[in-house]
């Protein structure tokens, strides 16, 4: 036995200055999460070109099946075009019209998800039809007890209050940047400080947890009434891309396995930051950050 994660959305190619890596929030989701020692997968689309090949045999690798992303034959494999400022920090130019844009509801798609301890989602892959409702309805059929964790990941111009508030209202888990928290700020009047905004953010929706995550000076998590500050993982850092992602699927586990809420901040700060030193949104996770989690699983 062990925790089943899935992680829909958008999979796809990151044009880095330095080369091509597999990339997309839920698919960096999900291969952290198997990683770490849970039984992780993808729910996405692909084209049928060189590169949806090619990210199809790059998920083969890292341990990720497949069964859950199939080949779209009219539109092509996701890619965006990333620059890296010098503190290491990403610019994203998502490209439209992919076969992302185009999920539907797949038998192994359904099946995942009706098992699943846990669905990580976002905005980006809610930007149109027929993704949109493919994800609602993906969520809709997951297990009553399961996290349903919306990262919020605010993407250039795609996503809007409604898309916002919507997936508020599916999600039990909240994931939200230091650049991000502000914007939901001003769509739904939230005020205070962040902590009392993600107070006001819990009081409005059913959420069981809110992780507010601030870059090199850790994080901010809230459960049950408690918190827990980190003030994050001196790291060198190579570029952040991925860096939250791991976040999210450490986070996710140590929450699943019933950790203290500081000890599931430490964790998640650790990982990330080992991932934010490294080039790329998926390197090898060394053994010492892997052990804690696999000795926790179930079974």
């Amino acid at each position: 036995m062990t925790f089943k994660l899935v992680g829909v959305g958008e999979v796809l190619w990151d044009l880095l200055p330095g080369g091509r890596q597999m990339g997309g929030a839920p698919a960096n989701f999900a291969y952290h999460a198997g990683a770490l020692g849970a039984e992780a997968r993808i729910i996405s689309r692909v084209g049928d070109d060189d590169l949806g090949h090619e990210l199809l045999d790059r998920l083969g690798k890292l341990g990720v099946p497949t069964d859950g992303v199939p080949v779209d034959r009219s539109a092509p494999t996701g890619t965006v075009t990333v620059a890296v400022d010098r503190d290491g920090q990403p610019h994203f130019t998502i490209h439209e019209g992919v076969a992302w844009d185009h999920l539907a509801v797949e038998s192994a798609g359904r099946r995942a998800v009706s098992v699943a301890d846990a669905v990580c989602f976002g905005t980006l892959a809610q930007r149109r039809e027929p993704s949109r409702s493919t994800i609602r309805s993906l969520l809709r059929a997951t297990p009553s007890a399961a996290l349903r964790i919306f990262d919020v990941n605010l993407r250039q111009h795609y996503y809007s209050p409604p898309v916002i508030a919507e997936s508020l209202a599916l999600a039990n888990v909240l994931k939200v940047n230091e650049t991000e928290l502000p914007q939901l700020a001003a769509m739904f009047g939230l005020n205070g400080d962040e902590r009392v905004q993600i107070a006001q953010l819990t009081e409005r929706h059913p959420l069981r947890v809110v992780a507010y995550t601030r870059g090199d000076r850790g994080s901010l998590l809230f459960a049950d009434g408690r918190w827990s500050d980190h003030p994050g993982v001196p790291a060198k850092v190579a570029d952040t891309v991925g860096a939250g992602d791991a976040f999210t699927a450490a986070m996710t586990l140590g929450l699943l396995a019933g950790w203290d809420l500081d000890d599931v901040n430490q964790r998640a700060n650790e990982v990330a930051a080992y991932v934010a030193s490294c080039p790329g949104a998926t390197p090898e996770l060394p053994g010492h950050l892997r052990a804690p989690f696999r000795a926790s699983l179930p079974g």
